[in-house]
């Protein structure tokens, strides 16, 4: 078999190479989830609280990078729904803390299911060796992406 020959790039030309082939596997992953009543902005904040196990509206509206009037909605919605508890904050009155209930950490768990699914299934058209670079990739990117 013949291998194709990759031109070396610089971090200033792979960089948006990747940016886009991520940004448009992520939208890609993103369509495979069960198709249900949350929206794409909902389930964010949800699996955002189940992965934190609690935050306070304000870290949970700093964590998905909107406005806290735009968080209270999605929390309200998310709560009318039983996928959401608060409990008073343990040490302000003022404030109140945010965990998933276990109907959202079952909706969390579902569309994590779904969406491994569908990769899965992806990635049994691979080679063995695809998918040896792809979990080298993985590591690299999992390098990149701490803060």
């Amino acid at each position: 078999m013949a291998r194709s020959t990759t031109k070396r790039l610089s971090a200033t030309q792979l960089a948006p190479v990747l940016r886009d082939v991520i940004t448009r596997f992520n939208r890609r992953l993103r369509q495979a989830r069960p198709v249900g009543e949350l929206t794409i902005t909902q389930l964010s904040a949800l699996t955002s609280l189940e992965l934190a196990g609690a935050l306070t509206p304000r870290e949970l509206a700093d964590a998905e990078r909107v406005q806290p009037p735009t968080m209270t909605k999605i929390v309200a919605k998310l709560e009318d729904r039983g996928l959401i508890q608060r409990t008073p904050h343990p040490t302000d009155g003022r404030q109140v803390i945010l965990a998933a209930s276990e109907a959202g950490r079952a909706v969390v768990a579902e569309h994590r299911r779904a969406r491994d699914a569908w990769l899965a299934q992806r990635l049994a058209t691979l080679t063995a060796e695809e998918r040896e670079t792809l979990h080298r990739a993985s590591e690299i990117l999992r390098r990149l992406g701490r803060e």
